[in-house]
């Protein structure tokens, strides 16, 4: 038996009994579990009332204004919803940090077509049956039980993700105090002579039973691609109206396509341009092969005759033509000016349709429109003025007008040939009582032709139908029924949004759009075009449009408060119009919750309302209720009661306008879009300074997420699996905000390992050794001069994060500040200034050294745990809590509580930022080259050189070098001035540089780069430029404009990266060889020591089974092996029974150890 007997020296060692005797300052977190983190983290909250202390110690403050986009509380949370929550959350945490006081207030979208239609389905009704077989009373108490039906749920994902916000006290939009504001909102708008009654063509959608907006209808996703049949039909003039040149024998035909056929037989006019050429051609009618003279627009000739058509020279051809041959003939036979066709008259179409109740002698006429064109069709239009905007303004401006076809219903109103189901007129032949649309069908009840289909089949058999074909073209849907709409008739209430529309621009012009574009492109437009604001609703559940009229619409009024009301209803009994006030024991000027519960001001209690007007009649509530969009861009103003409380919030500019909101891209013309207007129309001021718009989250294959697709991740089993804090990271720093969101599972463990494991595993190394040294920063702190620079670069690099991050933060850049704390966390700090330092922490006395370094840590910690919290909350304040707790070095019970860290510009070194930066990029290639050769960084090797472009590159260099090769464990580093007779430089261009500075001269720049010389390429790598002669001109090629690098030399591999260049020495001797195994073997010892659940200050004493080239190295580097490993002894026997075989390279043996008591 060999036994080797060096006493360790240079360990520091304390012996398992004082160790018991040592108080664990810093609490031991052995695994991480996000998951569990967050549920602690909770409890500390709640118990400790945190996110209340966030709002109230910053009371005097200046306030930050956030709000709160109302969800509606009838539909599940889905993942999206984490992502747009968290991105809400942020930044009201990081301003908290910042010192600003930040109320913010929950809030509940309870009214609108989603809620209506859901309850319906429940009931198992139609919105025909409301104030039928179940009262309109009951009908809105089953929409207010339903709408708040899932709060709970809300709640507690609200919770669970750490998003911070006002539940206790919501507003919510049925509330009577929510409605006051909004009717206060109204009558500004009102007496300002911007609300207005119009009988105008607008989106109709026939299964919600009510109008759209024009912003609803603009909606992501409205407008989809749809198959339709579409048919060019022919519409025989009438031969004395045509002028002379037109006139034959045979019937001229005009031709005009649509793509919506159910409106042919409301057809009551063509339009044509007047300067638009048009051609009579002479063929035949594909379906019944009889001659047919048509007219159209001479540039789509080539388009309505493609396919079986063939154009002949003369009429003899013409005539030749026979039923059943391939090509029909077609000859153009005479050019007409579009103005030369006003006046010609024509027979009506569909000849089963009625006739115009008012003026029919003016219809069936063609008109001219100056929005006729050439694109595609006939360069005719077909015009039915009860279903297009532009078809009745178009026949309204005709001289004379032109009237729409309208029939009188069961009550002698004037209706159009379609009722508001989507059916048409019971009393016309053949198609009557049928939907306009197969979409409308209950399901089972579809039939299998449309009437597009059956008019086609019609039209094919009375030699009316020129072409019939399917065409894929877009076409709007509900954005809530996910059915078509109509274009329909409709008398409505309308804001005038088109007098204020260039305030609104210009008020845009303030806002902060994250992103830049979705301001200027997609909202800007939006504003530039906007249309008035339709805001009537047909429906139940909502607010009531606070308006009554006389019956003769001369005499109106605009209620805007309660008070008004009750006033009002005092008046009308008075006159003998009511009997009883139904709000008399509402207490005027009472703002209490329970004076307001008392009475309800929906359709069901207001609409039985009678007032009375100035000259003494009766007047009756306008019957519709108000946009839903309308009732959530009130929010500012309403969810304070303003202006009958708290008037100071919007009159002082406490709360208004808000510094940051934030939703999906689909809000720029919704609730973006609602907010903007109501604060231009009613306060001409922006509603908000800051905007975020969130993109979609999609699957991971940038599919859309749904339950029936089966590729919907469930919120609670994401975070209960993974924990908020790694949700929101990687939901964050995965993509900006604004792009879509491809959510991967397995992209947030992935973060929790990379990132919070990281970082979790910095603090435990941190924490074991700083309890076993007893630190809790009761030393004063050490100066960053005193300390070594090492811990000067770290501190440098901390505060040049710190600034960086700060500046991200503040510009709603939320993924650029977590990517930078992840690349500090895991790049600098963790794997280089902790593998850097480690030995500092344990070895070595309790001295001034090893005090800076846990400083040095400790302070880095801190600051990060500030940094993340934002976007990491529960994990941050953990980490705080266990850092503060231990040395009391901040008093705040949160990190949430604490202030955010500032940078400071005294601890800046960009210089010893600039030679570590040089350190670590020299050591990245070298170690990649290594791994490219599978030779591990234990083996040591003999050389690296480092070509230096000039005399402050080699000194930075030189600074650093101990440190490169102790990290890369070469045996030294040589630095060439001139590196042209070692290395072999390649030259590439950076064909992304070069394409927006040369354009259409790259190539020819391309030629010139891969020709420069040797002198020519180290002045570019010298960072200077290369003065060039590109198309004909002077310029110059510069460092950035090409990729250099080296190519590998025998014995020797190169790398290149951030203008670097390293050539590494492979080859290997006895010596590297040994000491490549002395340092495996350390490596392999260690893991013994912790797979036997050894301390780290425990000393053992080693055995080992003899091997030859093993005993060799033992003779060199026992001693190094020993101090390692915390080694006693090491025994070298023959052959053990007991122990962990090993083998590696040419070593084979087996290892045993037993601790060494004290």
């Amino acid at each position: 038996m060999l036994v080797f007997r060096v006493k360790c020296k240079c360990i520091k060692f304390l012996n398992f009994a004082a160790l018991e005797l040592l108080a664990m300052s810093f609490k031991d977190r052995k695994q991480l579990n996000l998951a569990q983190t967050a549920q602690d983290i909770l409890s500390f909250w709640e118990d400790q009332s945190i996110f209340e202390k966030s709002v109230s110690t910053r009371e005097g403050h200046p306030p930050y204004v956030f709000y709160e986009g109302p969800p509606s509380a009838n539909g599940m949370p889905g993942i999206h919803h984490v992502m747009a929550r968290a991105i809400k959350d942020i930044f009201c945490r990081y301003k908290t940090q910042k010192g600003f006081q930040v109320k913010r207030k929950a809030g509940w979208d309870t009214h609108g077509l989603p809620v209506e239609l859901g309850v319906e389905k429940e009931l198992g009704i139609t919105k025909d049956a409301i104030g039928k077989s179940i009262s309109v009373e009951e009908y809105n108490d089953a929409c207010k039980n339903a709408v708040m039906r899932y709060t709970d749920v809300w709640n507690r994902l609200t919770e669970q993700m750490g998003y911070w916000v006002d539940m206790e006290d919501p507003y919510i939009t049925y509330k009577s105090k929510y409605i006051e504001s909004v009717w206060w909102l109204l009558k500004q708008i009102y007496d300002k002579g911007l609300l207005y009654k119009g009988y105008t063509i607008q989106p109709y959608s026939p299964k919600a039973g009510t109008g759209l907006s024009s912003h609803e209808l603009n909606q992501p996703g409205t407008y989809r691609d749809v198959t339709d049949t579409t048919i060019t039909a022919m519409f025989k003039t009438l031969a004395e109206t045509l002028p002379v040149s037109l006139q034959a024998n045979d019937a001229l035909y005009v031709l005009a396509w649509t793509t919506t056929p159910w409106t042919l037989p409301s057809n009551t006019a063509l339009t044509v341009g007047k300067k638009i050429d048009y051609v009579v051609v002479e063929t035949f009618n594909q379906y019944t092969h009889l001659p047919i003279r048509v007219l159209l627009a001479k540039a789509l000739v080539n388009k309505q005759f493609s396919g079986k058509y063939n154009a002949v020279d003369n009429q003899e051809a013409l005539r030749s033509y026979e039923r059943g041959a391939k090509k029909i003939p077609y000859f153009i036979q005479h050019e007409i000016k579009g103005e030369e066709l006003i006046g010609i008259r024509y027979e009506q179409l569909w000849h089963q349709a009625p006739l115009p109740l008012n003026n029919p002698e003016n219809a069936f006429r063609i008109i001219a429109g100056d929005f006729v064109t050439t694109e595609d069709g006939t360069g005719i239009v077909h015009t039915a003025p009860t279903f297009g905007a532009d078809d009745a303004q178009v026949a309204k401006e005709a001289i004379p007008p032109v009237p729409p076809l309208l029939v009188k219903d069961e009550n002698e109103n004037e209706v159009p040939l379609v009722d508001l189901a989507g059916k048409f007129y019971a009393g016309l032949p053949d198609i009557g009582g049928k939907f306009v649309k197969n979409a409308y069908y209950p399901e089972g009840e579809t039939p299998e032709k449309s009437v597009d289909v059956e008019i086609a089949i019609r039209l094919k058999e009375e030699n009316r139908a020129f072409k019939v074909e399917k065409y894929v073209h877009s076409y709007p849907n509900c954005w809530r029924t996910d059915k078509p709409i109509l274009y329909y008739p409709l008398d409505s209430w309308f804001i005038k949004v088109t007098d204020v529309r260039d305030k609104m621009v210009a008020n845009n012009n303030k806002i902060n759009w994250k992103p830049k574009a979705t301001g200027e492109g997609r909202f800007g437009n939006w504003l530039a075009n906007a249309n008035d604001w339709n805001l009537s609703r047909s429906r139940f559940w909502g607010i009531p449009l606070p308006i009554w009229r006389t019956e003769d619409g001369k005499e109106s009024t605009i209620i805007g408060s309660v008070e008004e009301l009750v006033e009002a209803i005092e008046k009308s009994i008075a006159a003998g119009f009511m009997k009883e006030n139904p709000f008399k024991d509402f207490e005027v000027g009472n703002m209490s919750e329970e004076n307001y519960d008392q009475i309800d001001l929906h359709k069901n209690t207001v609409d039985p309302i009678v007032l009375c007007s100035e000259s003494g009649q009766a007047m009756y509530r306008e019957s519709d209720l108000i946009d839903v969009w309308f009732d959530s861009g009130s929010m500012p103003y309403a969810q304070w009661h303003y202006p009958f409380e708290n008037k100071e919030m919007i009159d002082n500019n406490e709360a208004f306008p808000a510094d940051y909101i934030a939703e999906g891209v689909d809000q720029t013309r919704g609730w973006f879009y609602t907010l903007h207007a109501i604060g231009t129309l009613v306060f001409d001021s922006i509603a908000y300074k800051n905007v975020v718009s969130n993109g979609l989250v999609l699957d991971k294959n940038g599919q859309k997420m749904s339950k029936r697709l089966g590729n919907a991740a469930d919120p609670f089993e994401t975070l209960e699996k993974y924990g908020a804090d790694a949700t929101r990271w990687y939901m964050i720093s995965n993509a900006n905000p604004w792009d879509n969101l491809k959510f991967d599972l397995d992209g947030i463990a992935e973060v929790s390992r990379k990132f919070f494991g990281t970082l979790h595993n910095t603090y435990s190394f941190f924490s074991l050794y700083a309890n076993i040294d007893n630190f809790s920063y009761k030393e004063t702190s050490i100066s960053v001069e005193e300390r070594p620079e090492m811990d000067q670069w770290i501190l440098s690099e901390l505060h040049r994060l710190i600034g960086q991050v700060d500046e991200a933060y503040n510009d709603y850049e939320p993924t650029k500040a977590t990517r930078l704390i992840s690349d500090f966390v895991q790049e600098i700090l963790s794997n280089w200034y902790v593998r850097q330092s480690r030995r500092r922490f344990w070895k070595g006395d309790y001295e001034k050294d090893k005090i800076a370094a846990y400083q040095t840590l400790f302070d880095c910690l801190l600051s990060v745990s500030k940094l993340m919290a934002p976007v990491a909350p529960f994990y941050a304040d953990q980490l705080y809590r266990d850092l503060c707790e231990a040395t009391q070095l901040e008093q705040y019970a949160s990190v949430h509580l604490a202030h955010f860290p500032v940078a400071d510009a005294s601890l800046r070194n960009p210089a010893l930022e600039d030679r570590m930066g040089k350190a670590r990029t020299i050591s990245s290639l070298a170690l990649s080259l290594r791994k490219k050769e599978q030779i591990k960084v234990r083996q040591p090797l003999q050389k690296i050189m480092v070509p230096v472009r000039n005399a402050q590159e080699k000194e930075a260099i030189e600074k650093v070098a101990d440190l490169i090769q102790s990290e890369i464990n070469v045996k030294s580093i040589e630095l060439l001035n001139d590196a042209s007779d070692i290395l072999v430089k390649e030259i590439k261009p950076n064909f992304k540089a070069l394409g927006p500075r040369f354009g259409k001269n790259m190539k020819e720049a391309v030629g010139i780069i891969n020709g420069l010389n040797e002198a020519q390429i180290k002045q570019l790598e010298a960072e200077e430029t290369v003065a060039v002669t590109i198309g004909g001109e002077a310029a110059q090629l510069e460092p950035n404009d090409v990729l250099i690098e080296s190519k590998d030399i025998e014995g020797w591999l190169v790398a290149n990266g951030n203008g670097l260049t390293v050539a590494l020495d492979i080859q290997l001797d006895d010596a590297l060889i040994e000491e490549g195994i002395a340092r495996e073997m350390i490596n392999r010892i260690q893991n013994l020591r912790k797979d036997r659940g050894l301390e780290v200050t425990d000393k053992i004493i080693l055995y080992l089974e003899e091997d030859a080239l093993l005993n060799k190295v033992l003779e060199t580097h026992q001693e190094y092996i020993q101090q390692e490993t915390l080694t006693d002894e090491i025994v070298v026997e023959k052959s053990l029974r007991e122990g962990e075989t090993i083998e590696f390279d040419q070593i084979k043996t087996v290892v045993n150890l037993q601790k060494l008591l004290p």
